[in-house]
């Protein structure tokens, strides 16, 4: 069983392989689902605990943590900032009582299974995935059928994530969506992530917590 609480991020950083599938989740695509998403599917539901338990290096749990008292953060391989492991999919994993919120960016072929782990953990289930993720005969026979999301929740801006690093300039040709259930509520209409999100929800600070690690050999050239 996972205890709740905090736990410090320390600064070194290891290197995963790649079949962890690890694209970061950009700071604004959390504080997206935290503003635009989650306050019109929950119903009055107030949020006062999560968990991301793929957190990679922090970037998607580090920013529950600025609207949500209780957020446990734990990955199967141990990136170096202090993040409890522990495999998400194994049986002992778990916490008790639930949480309000399981959010998270899963390895994308995985994400089902950590979906069918995640029902029994939280009230509100929160996966962020390729919008090509809602096809599939496979997903749709073992969930899409008899448990279709409360809400589909595709960016109209794309998220740009790459391997292994935050890179807030990066482009991308992929679209993402958020895949919401809660419990007891019945399917809604799509709800489209208005534009201008990565603008307005991206903070000043954001580089200097989340992004990746560059050379600067400019900077090296001036101290010789």
């Amino acid at each position: 069983m996972i205890p709740f609480g905090s736990t410090a991020v320390m600064s070194s950083r290891r290197e995963p392989p790649n079949s962890l599938d690890f694209f970061p989740t950009p700071p604004w695509a959390t504080r997206a689902l935290l503003r635009h998403v989650l306050p019109a599917v929950v119903d009055g539901l107030h949020i006062c605990s999560a968990w991301d338990p793929c957190c990679g290096e922090g970037h998607m749990a580090e920013v529950l943590r600025e609207n949500i008292a209780l957020v446990k953060a734990s990955d199967v391989f141990d990136y170096g900032k202090g993040y409890l492991v522990a495999d998400f999919l194994d049986n002992d994993t778990k916490i008790l009582p639930p949480c309000d919120l399981i959010a998270m960016n899963p390895p994308f072929n995985a994400a089902l299974a950590f979906a069918e782990k995640a029902f029994t953990q939280a009230t509100v289930v929160a996966m962020l995935l390729r919008t090509a993720w809602i096809e599939g005969e496979d997903r749709y026979a073992r969930l899409f059928r008899d448990r279709p999301p409360t809400v589909f929740a595709p960016f109209v801006e794309r998220v740009a994530m790459l391997r292994g690093r935050w890179e807030p300039l990066a482009s991308s040709a992929t679209s993402y969506a958020w895949f919401i259930w809660v419990q007891g509520a019945q399917p809604r209409a799509p709800l489209w992530i208005p534009p201008g999100c990565k603008r307005s929800l991206t903070r000043p600070d954001d580089v200097a917590r989340f992004g990746a690690a560059v050379a600067a050999p400019l900077l090296e050239l001036v101290g010789e």
